[in-house]
């Protein structure tokens, strides 16, 4: 087995997850490989069991938020497979634990969490890289989980890597075919780090909902838009067709609501720009304001 810390959970793995940090101690969540085909509906049940298919990949199962059991579709590459793990499968298995888990990026500033939440290719992991590249330590990339403690949300550490398209990593220094790809053939290559990266989980002080326009602008939302983007940009909610999931999703937004502010940051995509949004996000959070004036591009 290897083992691995990872959102706060220690992972014993019979498959190699190199992206995670390696650790020791008495498992809290097993990945192993087993038959996931004809389990009777009763023993899912009993067990606290979810079922699914990653499409390609592999049938999967995940028993009580303790156990992930993979049967790889024949002749998968062995690298996707391991790719899909930290992202798409950990998500299911820490809603199973009773986790908000959003599709965002976030980074310390200030001993805060401040979180990026959007869909894939929305620039989320390009503005965590740009306060990395500041100094600034990296808590998630893409699967955000928080744990609610009393009026703290608590954002658990992930693992040090970032996903970036090559001509984002091209924008940052790193040369052409430096970094690899995430698997073969994949669109982004994969930004793994030793230096900078969060390892202790840290209160969730905002979110910014990423969205597009010509302008850059920040706007505080209402709590009924706060709520609309957190449900819009839950991860894994497939699980929530299950009644006792959606009961406590509801009850996790509503929380996060009432203690942390979310905004929506309107900005023209342009890398050139990142040094710009940067010191905009970080004139927002010293302001605390719930709006600051439209920024043209110069």
């Amino acid at each position: 087995m290897y083992v691995y810390k990872a959102y706060n959970l220690c992972i014993h793995s019979e498959i190699p997850l190199p992206e995670l940090i390696p650790s020791q101690g008495n498992p809290d969540v097993i990945v192993r490989f087993g038959e996931v085909d004809n389990i009777p509906e009763k023993i899912l049940a009993q067990d606290n069991c979810l079922s699914g298919n990653l499409p390609d990949i592999c049938k999967i199962l995940f028993r009580a938020g303790e156990e992930i059991i993979i049967q790889p579709e024949p002749g998968i590459d062995e690298h996707k497979l391991r790719m899909s793990l930290p992202g798409s499968a950990m998500a299911v298995l820490l809603q199973q634990r009773g986790l908000l888990v959003l599709h965002a990026s976030s980074v310390a500033i200030n001993n805060q969490a401040v979180a990026f939440m959007g869909h894939s290719g929305w620039g989320k992991s390009t503005l965590a890289k740009s306060f990395h590249a500041q100094g600034n330590n990296i808590l998630t990339d893409d699967v955000m989980a928080v744990k609610s403690d009393g009026n703290s949300q608590l954002v658990l550490p992930a693992f040090p890597q970032v996903k970036m398209l090559p001509d984002t990593a091209e924008s940052f220094g790193y040369s052409e075919g430096s970094l690899p790809a995430l698997y073969e053939n994949a669109r982004k290559v994969a930004y793994k780090f030793k230096e900078g990266f969060q390892t202790e989980p840290l209160p969730l002080k905002r979110i910014y909902v990423l969205g597009k326009g010509t302008d850059h602008e920040i706007i505080k939302l209402s709590p009924q838009e706060a709520f609309a983007e957190l449900v819009r940009h839950t991860r894994a909610t497939s699980i929530l067709s299950h009644d006792n999931f959606a009961v406590s999703h509801l009850h996790h937004c509503a929380n996060l609501i009432k203690n942390v502010s979310i905004c929506r940051f309107i900005r023209k995509p342009s890398l050139e720009d990142l040094p710009l949004l940067v010191e905009l996000i970080k004139e927002d959070l010293a302001g605390d304001t719930q709006n600051v004036p439209v920024l043209h591009n110069i």
